[in-house]
């Protein structure tokens, strides 16, 4: 499948949820993780008078999404950044306010085919994982100079590894006799570290401590703790947001944000609301919504999207 072929994750779904704030009117859309610009081509092709703003850490996945999006013209503005740069990226661009905003997480479809790019277990690669290649420091350098308890943490908190432990004294082991510099050796350490029982039934054993690397090589979570508020804030009247999410460390964070702004502040027991005190964002998904089994057949990346989306209906706090 080439780049161009490559279905966006839960794209129909994507555009229905956009189209009240899209359609028949001069709109904004900031898409925060424009990747290969899948979901993006789309959304500026259903909704004729709508102005894209693309962000991406990536400056390779920028190049690419710049040439799938070339045919759309000016409506495009593509700006370098990490998502929680939103503010400072549309200001730039004399904007204060946006009629919606898209969130696709986690590692794109680009950099895990990219063996170079050190995110795919299956593929011997540098131990890199930097989805902004230029800066930064790598999955390598976790490795070799972490101490073991920070190593432990990680594992823990953001691969949610049962043997943590187990792995990191192994990795400690080796690193003294060699550095870590390739991906192959690590996968070779967990096969050996992760008990046989557990590699049965809990999926590659590689899984959780490349996502957990990932993560902390990109602070993952930190930019999203600060992105969602920071998103939220520049959303327009009656605007939209839309986050998928693949894993439930990131879901949990967009559920709460969502959820502490969906609530009332007027004290309970009061008969009417008070003035400036309801919800600022009415929730447009029940839950978690999950790709179906067709799309999950043709595209196995929908497997674990978790969507959710919200409108804001009343002022920011």
């Amino acid at each position: 499948m080439t780049e161009h072929e490559h279905v966006p994750v839960l794209l129909d779904r994507i555009v229905e949820l956009f189209t009240p704030a899209f359609a028949d009117r001069d709109a904004v859309l900031v898409d925060a993780t424009v990747g290969l610009g899948g979901h993006s081509d789309a959304l500026l092709a259903a909704f004729p008078r709508l102005r894209l703003v693309a962000l991406d850490r990536d400056p390779a996945a920028l190049e690419r999404s710049a040439e799938r999006l070339a045919r759309h013209g000016d409506r495009v503005d593509l700006v370098h950044t990490v998502y929680d740069g939103l503010p400072e990226a549309i200001e730039g661009l004399g904007l204060s306010l946006v009629d919606g905003i898209l969130f696709d997480l986690g590692v794109s479809s680009m950099q895990l085919d990219r063996a170079e790019r050190g995110f795919a277990y299956s593929k011997d690669s540098p131990l890199d994982m930097r989805m902004d290649p230029t800066t930064g420091f790598t999955a390598a350098d976790v490795l070799n100079t972490y101490a073991p308890g920070e190593l432990i943490r990680i594992l823990r908190d953001y691969g949610e590894e049962r043997f943590a432990q187990r792995i990191v004294k192994a990795v400690v082991a080796a690193r003294e006799k060699e550095p870590f510099t390739r991906s192959a050796r690590l996968v070779e350490l967990l096969y050996d570290a992760v008990p046989a029982a557990s590699r049965r039934t809990g999926g590659h054993p590689a899984k959780r401590t490349f996502q957990a690397l990932r993560i902390e090589v990109n602070g993952e979570l930190e930019v999203l703790r600060r992105a969602m508020p920071a998103a939220l804030s520049a959303l327009a009247m009656d605007g939209r947001i839309v986050v998928e999410s693949y894993q439930s460390l990131e879901d949990r964070l967009v559920k709460q944000a969502f959820a502490e702004l969906a609530k009332s502040r007027t004290p309970e027991g009061l008969p009417v609301e008070l003035p400036g005190h309801g919800p600022e964002l009415k929730l447009l998904t029940r839950g978690a919504e999950k790709a179906g089994e067709g799309e999950i057949e043709h595209n196995p990346r929908a497997a674990s999207v978790r969507l959710r989306a919200a409108q804001r209906i009343g002022e920011p706090r």
